[in-house]
């Protein structure tokens, strides 16, 4: 068994947060996507790099509105973030080229979800044999390039 220390702390941090807290995920699309990653919008939804990635090309896409559950979603807000969700993955193959994704909804604070009143979706890109150790160990994690990089290079694949 592997034990995530930071996992803990992090968890702790998110029990202690108020509900009424500002919500980063209403307040997001106020800014400008260079300064708050955000890789591409709809009229409902947008995609946002995570700023805690597991991988690189970890990406979250969300709903403008704030909505907490999967099943709470309108029509259109959930045909926006299918669409984001196919046209995220088409990016990420032609700029990383995963070998898979890991895709889900972290739904309430049990469910471990860092902003639990908000819905939103991880994209995670995969590689063949890129598990490792060091998250559990260190709490660091490998990723091959900064996030500015990384959303550039998402942001003009998915200009085309």
């Amino acid at each position: 068994m592997l034990w995530a220390g930071w996992r803990s702390a992090y968890m702790s941090e998110v029990q202690q947060g108020a509900e009424t807290e500002v919500c980063l995920f209403c307040e997001l699309p106020s800014g400008t996507d260079e300064e708050t990653y955000i890789l591409a919008r709809t009229n409902s939804a947008y995609a946002v790099l995570n700023l805690y990635p597991y991988t690189s090309g970890h990406l979250l896409i969300t709903t403008n509105r704030h909505v907490g559950k999967p099943g709470d979603l309108a029509a259109d807000e959930q045909q926006d973030v299918w669409s984001l969700l196919a046209r995220t993955q088409a990016a990420l193959e032609e700029v990383l080229d995963p070998h898979g994704y890991n895709l889900g909804v972290n739904q309430g604070r049990a469910g471990g979800a860092g902003v639990p009143g908000h819905f939103h979706l991880h994209v995670v890109p995969r590689w063949s044999g890129d598990a490792n150790f060091m998250t559990a160990v260190a709490n660091a994690r490998i990723l091959p390039e900064p996030l500015e990089d990384t959303w550039a290079r998402l942001r003009e694949a998915l200009a085309d």
